[in-house]
């Protein structure tokens, strides 16, 4: 899809699913375990819907549904014409080989981030970090529009409470955190993306992301760009930057973090993708194309490597 994901024809919104809980400790792991124990991808569809579904998530039921909507959205389970299935992400985390079982890295961190809010699969998270322009914000200022293009895309059954709910529990996924007031808040907490100023009022938090490594920008980049031009042998400083799914709008980096990044492409790609500057015209060439499975596999390697060194 391209940059009007979201104007779509064949776009469906989605503002609900959650149940009002954000993302919790330990969710995804339970749903990777459960759906890959299923014998088939039909059977996996029960896993969160059969009688004993409470006790084997070991909470109430709108919870097990919160954990399903939020292993999808995150990029660790994947509905399938079959039914449900793990991802390549959830078995590269959680497998039998799984490289952060209990989410101790940023980067992992960083990557379900990224399946959260590079797709319009969830249309608040998707908006707020992808077309929402401003820095500072209160909830009706993201409502706002949201209940405008529901109503000129002529999406169904968006109600202003619907909406503010989503918001509510988005900023709650992106803001509570570890010492909090409230127990068992969201992990996503941890990078610091969200920041409330006031009772009211919060901010995205633009700018550097030191803790972002760059085998993970590499990867979200490649991934963006096999979606938003794949045929293209170059991409602009501008679309890599500030295009909607792009690595710099859904990371909230600013320019100068980008540009550093960027200029040590070819280092870090080993020669698939260049830095160009000349003449005023700044992009990025990509001198080889490797498939989405090579990337992975790339990306695995990366990361095994990253926590040998910290080990070391």
């Amino acid at each position: 899809m391209s940059a009007q994901d979201l104007k779509s024809d064949d776009y469906r919104p989605s503002f609900s699913g959650h149940e009002t809980f954000p993302l919790r400790y330990g969710w995804l792991q339970k749903a990777y375990r459960a759906v890959s124990e299923a014998p088939t991808a039909k059977d996996a569809v029960h896993v969160f819907r059969d009688p004993e579904s409470i006790a084997r998530f070991g909470v109430g039921r709108n919870m097990v549904g919160a954990i399903r909507h939020w292993a999808i959205g995150a990029g660790i389970l994947e509905e399938t014409k079959e039914g449900l299935e793990t991802t390549w992400l959830g078995s590269m985390l959680f497998g039998e080989d799984g490289i952060d079982p209990y989410l101790e890295e940023d980067a992992s961190l960083w990557l379900l981030h990224w399946h959260l809010v590079s797709r319009p699969r969830l249309t608040s998270a998707y908006w707020l970090f992808n077309e929402f322009r401003g820095g500072s914000f209160v909830r009706q200022d993201i409502v706002a529009p949201l209940l405008k293009l529901a109503q000129e895309r002529g999406w169904r059954r968006v109600a202003s409470t619907t909406v503010d709910r989503d918001l509510q529990c988005l900023l709650r996924t992106y803001i509570g955190g570890r010492g909090s007031s409230e127990a068992g808040e969201s992990i996503l907490a941890e990078l610091g993306l969200i920041r409330p100023m006031d009772k009211t009022r919060s901010r995205l938090s633009r700018g550097r992301k030191p803790n972002l490594p760059n085998s993970v920008f590499l990867h979200c980049f490649n991934e963006f760009w096999a979606k938003f031009a794949p045929d293209q042998a170059t991409m602009s400083f501008e679309n890599a930057a500030y295009a909607p799914g792009s690595p710099g709008r859904v990371f909230l980096l600013d320019e100068d973090d980008i540009v550093d990044r960027l200029e040590q492409l070819e280092e870090i790609s080993g020669g698939a993708l260049a830095w160009s500057e000349t003449a005023g015209l700044r992009q990025i060439i990509r001198a080889k194309k490797r498939s989405m499975k090579s990337e992975r596999r790339i990306l695995r390697e990366a990361l095994m490597s990253d926590r040998l060194r910290v080990a070391a």
